[in-house]
């Protein structure tokens, strides 16, 4: 059975802030930003000829630091400067990168990682230290996984070590696939076997509810300590709501998925660059944390085997499944196919070409639609993720 690899960040935060830890971030700010500068200057887009030709003189510059300092600030300050070479094209980038965060990027050298005593062992200019960290429950899950790179980030609420963890899991090949047509408010899945589900996630609401809190408090409050506290406050909490409902949405679409070893999902990647709507559709469009539940979905999935594909999203709202035929409105949220009559929701359509893409992608045979499908949907099952209640129709 192939196998796949599944990378999660988890968060440490530590209870003391070593003598020391804060010149380290100085130093490793100031070293970045002439990284930057001399691959802004120099036209350097790879990591090795940037290492090759300003590692020498970092060391000579700073013979105490450890030397594995110099490699991720390498790896960071090329990064960065591709990234701004990428937005410049675009018009969305001006003058020279700078590095202003309280970030420390660190690889196995650098640190190591005990869960069981909750320490972990970072070296610096005065040698080996020791930090403590606060347990957190969900850490224990990562016992039996690998460790890799991780970052030291200084805010103001404290410092906190993120670590990426590793793991090789099993994937079956999929007998089939269930379909996942992601929106605003509301997620629709084409099931196998003729049904589609339609879980209401209400999450325009929560979004546009904290977007409407921010702009009362940003009109009502000058810049100062008491807005910018209330906007942490705010932003905390939407951020903590939608966590848990994704990875509740994520369970929920994984388990429907199990029994048939697969699910599609469509490549929304490069969705931003196409949205050209209205001011107000494209904040909220952008505001959506789409990709962010697709990567929950996907790990989730991978964990209980189950194969996870990309299709093309084109044009998956507005042909029709059945003849391939250009949908028309009809009335709301409905489409119909003029050439033989198909009328059905334009979510539930997506979720059908999805799922029907991934199958011919993945070479698995497309089985005959039955009458009743050729001439509109069959059962669709409504489920409101808040009420708790489910509906058919």
């Amino acid at each position: 059975m192939p196998s796949e690899t599944i990378k999660l960040t988890a968060r440490f935060k530590l209870k003391e802030t070593p003598e020391g830890l804060g010149d380290l971030f100085s130093t490793y700010r100031e070293i970045v930003n002439f990284l930057i500068t001399y691959a802004f200057e120099n036209n350097v887009t790879s990591f090795y000829r940037l290492k090759r030709e300003t590692y020498k003189s970092l060391r000579r510059e700073y013979p105490e630091l450890p030397s594995h300092y110099l490699y991720t600030a390498c790896q960071m300050a090329t990064s960065i400067f591709k990234s701004f070479r990428k937005r410049k094209k675009k018009g969305k980038a001006k003058g020279k990168p700078v590095f202003k965060k309280e970030v420390i990027m660190l690889d196995d050298h650098l640190f190591k990682l005990d869960l069981e005593s909750k320490t972990s062992k970072l070296s610096t200019p005065r040698g080996r230290v020791q930090l403590e960290f606060y347990p957190a429950k969900y850490h224990e899950k990562f016992k039996d996984w690998k460790v890799g790179q991780a970052w030291l980030v200084r805010t103001p609420k404290g410092i906190f070590l993120n670590v990426v963890f590793s793991r090789e899991v099993e994937v079956g090949e999929p007998k089939t696939f269930v379909g996942v047509d992601l929106n605003e408010n509301n997620v629709t899945l084409s099931l196998p076997n003729g049904e589609f589900v339609q879980i209401i996630t209400h999450e325009r609401e929560i979004r546009t509810g904290y977007f409407v809190k921010r702009r009362k408090i940003q009109k009502k409050l000058r810049a100062g300590g008491r807005r910018k506290e209330l906007l942490e406050k705010y932003g905390g909490r939407e951020r903590n709501r939608l966590n848990d409902l994704y990875h509740k949405l994520a369970n929920k679409i994984v388990e429907l998925a199990e029994k048939y070893g697969g699910l599609a999902l469509e490549d929304l990647t490069e969705i931003r660059e196409s949205i050209r709507y209205s001011t107000e559709m494209n904040g909220r469009l952008h505001r959506w944390s789409f990709r962010k539940l697709q990567s929950i979905i996907e790990y989730r999935a991978k964990l209980r085997g189950v194969r996870v594909v990309f299709v093309n999203p084109a044009f998956t709202s507005s042909l029709c499944p059945v003849c391939g035929g250009k949908l028309s409105p009809n009335g709301g949220r409905v489409l119909k196919c003029s050439k033989c009559g198909f009328e059905a929701d334009r979510d539930v359509i997506g979720s059908w070409n999805i799922r029907l893409r991934a199958l011919k992608m993945w070479g698995v045979p497309v089985p005959p639609e039955s009458p009743t499908m050729k001439m509109g949907v069959g059962k669709v099952i409504r489920y409101d993720w808040f009420a708790s209640s489910k509906s058919s129709g």
